[in-house]
């Protein structure tokens, strides 16, 4: 059992969240019981998630994706209420890191990922803000594109969308978790041979082409399981606490 005000200043001090600036609220978003043992962790806060948190009595929903999003609708209708109604009902607390969880470097999305892919001389691609949200390395030995998306796919559980430079194997590569097919410009400058990422744009596929960049999109919810995951294992063993990795399948 954790006083809520200590659980949140443990994980900030964790993540360092205060030094990132982001798109939404870190920490905190939904005030709930002060006192926490159970915690339920997820990519995304959505209804299924929430309701999952009910089902399992969690004082807290712990996410990667939360709410109050830079230029968001404010008002509190449909969706919205349904899930806040949903918290506020069961005075469960809603926690969100994004940016932060993004970029830590051993908890982070992208440092799972780095894990999942083999990589080694794990250094971040400076020419990307915040520092961290693009990660570079090198593979022990050089692979071919297709071995590694065969490795992606088999360990991400779901297909991954290739496009083949022509360039050969590959042994330099760049990544960034989610939705960061908008750094490949950045990946190819600092000699990726292959970027991952998440999603992918209509122009992606051409800046890779034409920059001769090998490209995977391996998924956006794929790609950023592993951060969340790991911070709740972390605070389970730090802080004693109970907690549940719920994973809503989502194929985007």
């Amino acid at each position: 059992m954790i006083e809520r005000q200590q659980l949140i200043a443990f994980i900030d001090d964790t993540l360092n969240s205060a030094r990132i600036k982001d798109y939404c609220p870190n920490g905190l978003q939904v005030e709930g019981k002060a006192q926490i043992n159970t915690i339920v962790t997820g990519v995304t806060a959505s209804l299924a998630l929430l309701e999952q948190a009910v089902a399992l009595n969690a004082d807290a929903v712990l996410v990667h994706h939360g709410y109050f999003w830079k230029n968001e609708a404010m008002p509190v209708v449909g969706m919205k209420k349904r899930r806040l109604a949903l918290l506020l009902q069961h005075d469960i607390n809603l926690l969100a890191y994004h940016l932060p969880l993004d970029v830590h470097s051993t908890l982070g999305n992208n440092a799972q990922l780095g894990k999942i892919l083999g990589v080694q001389q794990v250094a971040p691609v400076l020419s990307a803000e915040p520092v961290g949200v693009v990660q570079q390395g090198i593979l022990p030995v050089a692979t071919s594109l297709a071995e590694l998306a065969k490795r992606l796919s088999q360990q991400l559980n779901r297909e991954v969308l290739v496009e083949d430079a022509g360039i050969g194997p590959v042994q330099k590569i760049a990544w960034c978790t989610g939705g960061g097919q908008g750094y490949i410009e950045q990946a190819a400058a600092a000699g990726a041979q292959l970027f991952v990422t998440g999603e992918v744009s209509e122009q992606t596929i051409h800046v890779a082409r034409e920059l001769g960049i090998h490209f995977i999109a391996a998924g956006h919810h794929a790609t950023e399981r592993y951060g969340i995951k790991a911070l709740g294992e972390y605070l389970a063993a730090e802080l004693g606490l109970n907690v549940h990795f719920v994973d809503i399948a989502n194929p985007a």
